[in-house]
């Protein structure tokens, strides 16, 4: 057993290293005032003062955290109608393709979701930029909530619900006094990963965006293509800090979620006794 654990800790710390040195690679180098990824010739911080004085950028930086705000907030909501709807499904049967789409749509390759929905914008009439990455990035994360909220939703008892209609609530009482704070750990859960996929989406966004608008993503390809240039380590290692910066968030709201779940259900949830 001692031995086995130690090659499973050695394997962890493997394949951690495999997975972070090119990032700690490209970190590095963005403080290189050499200019190039070869030879460290001394620290600077030029190449992060050209990302910050660069005015295009910093709008592209604005438009990549609105689309993910807004479309995570909303596909959130839909997530939420959407899992109480597959929840309360009677029908087994319907029940379970109603999850095996949805599961097809977060498995299915990217390239393929964006040529579908640039063909439907081009059919409908739907000038590509804002409004057309905003609609593809909440219709790909909206399955991303219902993964993470149904789970909760089925650990709940239906007897709180119960309790809480013989006491009187109305539908709309029972929504929001009952069901949503029970699983609000499961809606943190969804926002934060359908916030983390539209950050880090490209392929959708490549197809769905129109001249004169881009996102992080797809500005960091563009530039890349142009050449090595440390200003893109400087970036990347901005949206990595801040991308740690969202885990640890979320680490802290489910950490204080879950220690409130702990509490009475009844009290915690604001049911009579």
């Amino acid at each position: 057993m001692a031995n086995k654990s130690r090659f499973g800790n050695l394997y962890l710390v493997i394949v951690f290293l495999v997975l972070y040195a090119p990032i700690l690679y490209l970190m590095y180098y963005s403080f290189n005032s050499g200019g190039t990824m070869h030879e460290f010739e001394g620290f600077t911080l030029q190449y992060y003062k050209e990302v910050f004085a660069d005015t295009r950028l910093i709008i592209i930086v604005i438009n990549t955290l609105v689309i993910a705000l807004l479309s995570s907030a909303l596909a959130t909501i839909i997530g939420i109608m959407g899992a109480l709807a597959i929840h309360q499904m009677q029908n087994r049967r319907v029940k379970n393709t109603l999850l095996s789409l949805n599961n097809v749509l977060i498995v299915n390759p990217d390239v393929i979701i964006g040529a579908s929905f640039l063909i439907l914008f081009t059919m409908v009439g739907i000038k590509l930029g804002f409004y057309s990455v905003l609609l593809s990035h909440i219709a790909f994360s909206v399955p991303i909530a219902v993964i993470m909220i149904l789970p909760r939703l089925q650990e709940m008892s239906p007897s709180l619900v119960d309790a809480a209609r013989d006491l009187g609530a109305s539908r709309l009482d029972v929504l929001t006094k009952v069901i949503l704070p029970f699983i609000k750990p499961g809606i943190y859960a969804g926002f934060f990963m359908a916030l983390t996929y539209s950050l880090d989406d490209f392929a959708v966004t490549f197809f769905v965006t129109g001249s004169g608008y881009s996102t992080l993503s797809v500005e960091i390809y563009s530039r890349a293509r142009q050449g090595v240039s440390l200003s893109i380590n400087a970036l990347s290692t901005l949206i990595f800090l801040f991308t740690v910066l969202l885990v640890v968030g979320y680490y802290f709201i489910m950490r204080k979620a879950n220690r409130n779940g702990k509490k009475e259900p009844a009290a915690e949830m604001g049911v009579p006794r």
